[in-house]
């Protein structure tokens, strides 16, 4: 930690490619077994990325039916022919193991901690995934909340509940914020997070370490 910084006291987590396997890995296995041009979902779900099918989906405005007739007439509209179940399926990834025991660390260390999630439906409170979310003092969903990132409502809503979780304010500068997508570290760093982008999971803890002054990096795989 760079001399006068602010403590890292509190850390905001992902989940889809920092806890759990990101979907992109499933999008480009389903795309070459269909034959579709390489990142054509990343691209959809960038085209018009706050009125598209799935920025409304992850905000709670359309079902799961309306979704998909909106996502393929969206492929259609590019030339291609898309089914959007087997999209939605690759949204299921494994736990990353290093992550989990991050994540158990910090909160044996009594660091405050939030999820903070773009999903289609509530997340399960049962079973291994709803184990991961106990860990967490506060759980801030897009299907829930009818905001999403990169939208930085939703991020100062994470700091609210936080606070509220912890007995006091943490301030933005006070947070750590991991996302494996450039375009959700964004709009934290603006707030003053600290920001972590997750490509290599044990880089990304090493950095986590770094600020949080808890040996995270060398949590086993």
């Amino acid at each position: 930690m760079n001399a006068g910084a602010t403590p890292v006291t509190a850390v905001v987590f992902d989940l889809g490619g920092v806890i759990t396997d990101s979907p992109m890995t499933a999008f480009a296995a389903y795309e070459r077994e269909a034959g579709l041009p390489d990142g054509l979902i990343r691209r959809l779900n960038a085209t018009d990325p706050d009125t598209n099918a799935w920025a409304r989906y992850e905000r709670g405005e359309v079902d799961v039916t309306g979704f998909r007739q909106a996502f393929e007439a969206e492929a259609l509209a590019s030339g291609h022919r898309v089914d959007a179940a087997r999209v939605l399926a690759a949204l299921a990834g494994d736990l990353h193991p290093a992550m989990v025991w991050a994540v158990r660390r910090l909160r044996t260390a009594g660091i405050p901690l939030a999820l903070l999630s773009n999903n289609v439906a509530p997340m399960p409170r049962s079973g291994a995934l709803g184990e991961l979310l106990g860990l967490f003092d506060a759980v801030v969903e897009s299907s829930v909340e009818g905001v999403r990132k990169p939208e930085p409502e939703i991020y100062r809503r994470a700091l609210e509940r936080l606070s509220a979780a912890a007995g006091r304010p943490i301030a933005a500068e006070q947070c750590a914020y991991l996302d494996d997508l450039g375009i959700n570290l964004k709009p934290a760093r603006a707030l003053g997070m600290r920001t972590i982008k997750v490509v290599d999971p044990a880089a990304a803890l090493a950095e986590l370490s770094a600020l949080t002054g808890i040996a995270l990096d060398g949590a086993a795989s």
